[in-house]
């Protein structure tokens, strides 16, 4: 996949972790795999909850800081809401 994401993963253990990327086949590729974040890799397996595609990269990290500072519950709305690719 081209383009700039964010994204959501769902972990084992219910917890939500937001991110963005450049390359989301690879980003995903390495939190499954336990080095796409501390967070994750002790969190496996982990599965995407949502992926939105971005215009850029500075769209993208704000657009992350935004998802991370929601509630749960809000993240669980988008993530029901909103598209998932991949």
């Amino acid at each position: 996949m081209t383009g700039v994401w964010v994204y959501l993963l769902q972990c084992r253990d219910g917890s939500l972790y937001c991110g963005w990327t450049s390359d989301l086949e690879r980003r995903l590729a390495a939190h499954r795999s336990g080095r796409g974040s501390r967070y994750t890799a002790s969190r496996l397996p982990v599965s995407l909850a949502l992926a939105q595609p971005m215009a850029d990269r500075s769209a993208a990290r704000r657009e992350e800081a935004r998802i991370k500072r929601l509630s749960r519950g809000e993240k669980l709305a988008l993530v029901a809401a909103g598209p998932t690719a991949v």
